[in-house]
């Protein structure tokens, strides 16, 4: 089974859950053979993991660049990022049908690859295989009363409550991340169908994902050990993949020379991923600053406190873990500000705050006040990648025309891999066991 995995959106959450997909895959199928496309910074995550790009991967372009080039500090348009990375998904959507062209794939499995929905709808695509879309949240929300913007979701919304013919066709199929009441009850806009009613009619809902199992690491001294860390206190603040956290990192660093005062042997760190650049903060010496951290899950186990943007992949893991928590969602935001905060509001986890109403001492009082105070978050259902997992071959195997039993694990005698290592030129360089180097 031969399968291309498009990783799309912005940042690193979304190629975290990918991974975990295609692990989950790769346990019920051991021939599948797993391409990918996606844009910096998932590529390279994808790269150090050791996955196979497609030679089509240098190519397709990321939302990252996109959603940066919009921001303003701390904030994030969502409607005006989505036109401007709008420009660049005709273009993927070449990719992703040359790839297909060239690959005899069996399906495609696309995280977020909003281009290749719309130009379904527009008929400017036709997948020729099976295809898997992932979401994680249902519609825009206006954060501002801006007529500009409300027009602009307007539109949105209404491109995305016409996706109901493409999955009837049967040939797509959608995958909601997480549970019906992450959607709000709300209509898309006038005349528009209700969001949380489209998504159980069109969309299959498979929970929450996650990288790793929270009962490995109860024992937080042992995990501490194995970081380096000692008894001292430990916070820890992380923006996540891209460089729009950068007043967050900031912030805590103004922070941390009152905290010293508090919390005599404060252990700071300051995780910039891999879009912000550690030597570029203004932040007072003293303080542990780390670029990007591989499995930051861990390092969230081990401390007493975070303080974290307000993505969806970190506060699930800070959620399973039951480490108590700050999160400031991005102004503008809605997926952040709507989607996932109503989330943790019904789990019961995390402080929402404000960067534009935080000040250093707020925020250093903050801190001192719940480091290392017990939480009692509700449970999260995080089996989804194995649900997703078998919503994949269920799809292929059907369009295949093989009986359910192809589902599951079918022992296979595997070819050699052959690795490709994109470069920035147009040639990719291609190495398999035995062979010599070609181009």
């Amino acid at each position: 089974m031969k399968l291309l995995y498009v990783s799309g959106s912005l940042g690193l959450g979304h190629v975290t859950r990918d991974l975990a997909i295609a692990g989950a895959l790769r346990r019920r199928r051991p021939d599948i053979d797993i391409w990918w496309l996606a844009g910096d910074p998932a590529r390279s995550m994808l790269q150090q993991a050791g996955e196979r790009l497609h030679p089509q991967a240098g190519a397709y372009r990321s939302d990252t660049l996109a959603a940066e080039s919009v921001a303003r500090e701390g904030q994030l348009n969502v409607p005006a990022y989505a036109f401007k990375a709008g420009r660049e998904w005709l273009g993927n959507v070449r990719v992703v049908r040359r790839a297909l062209r060239e690959g005899s794939f069996d399906a495609l499995v696309g995280d977020e690859t909003y281009e290749i929905t719309v130009a379904q709808e527009f008929h400017l695509f036709t997948v020729p295989v099976p295809f898997v879309m992932l979401y994680d949240f249902v519609g825009l929300d206006a954060m501002t009363g801006r007529l500009a913007e409300r027009l602009g979701v307007y539109f949105w919304n209404l491109v995305w409550s016409a996706d109901r013919p493409m999955y009837a066709k049967g040939n797509s199929h959608g995958v909601f991340i997480g549970e019906p009441e992450d959607i709000p009850a709300t209509r898309f806009g006038p005349l528009l169908p209700d969001r949380r009613q489209h998504a159980r009619s069109c969309y299959e809902f498979a929970g929450y994902i996650l990288p790793f199992d929270p009962a490995a690491f109860r024992d937080r001294a042992g995990v501490r050990a194995d970081l380096g860390y000692g008894p001292e206190p430990l916070v820890v603040c992380s923006v996540g993949g891209t460089s729009i956290g950068r007043g967050l990192l900031e912030l805590c660093g103004q922070a941390y020379p009152l905290l010293q005062q508090k919390l005599p042997g404060l252990h700071l760190v300051l995780v910039c991923g891999p879009r912000i650049a550690p030597g570029s903060l203004h932040v007072p010496a003293g303080i542990d600053v780390r670029g990007f951290v591989p499995d930051l899950y861990k390092h969230l186990a081990a401390c007493d406190l975070a303080v974290v943007q307000g993505g969806g992949t970190t506060t699930l893991e800070l959620t399973a873990l039951q480490r108590p928590f700050f999160y400031f969602p991005l102004e503008g935001h809605c997926e952040q500000q709507v989607t996932v905060a109503g989330r943790l509001a019904r789990n019961r986890a995390g402080i929402k705050m404000a960067l534009p109403a935080t000040t250093p001492a707020g925020l250093a009082g903050a801190i001192t006040r719940h480091l290392g105070a017990p939480v009692s978050y509700s449970p999260v259902p995080a089996d989804g990648a194995g649900r997703v997992a078998d919503i994949i071959l269920k799809q292929t195997a059907a369009h295949r025309g093989l009986p359910a039993i192809f589902t599951s694990s079918v022992p296979s005698r595997a070819q050699p891999a052959m690795r490709f290592r994109i470069s920035a030129g147009p040639r990719a360089t291609i190495r398999s066991p035995g062979a010599r180097r070609t181009s």
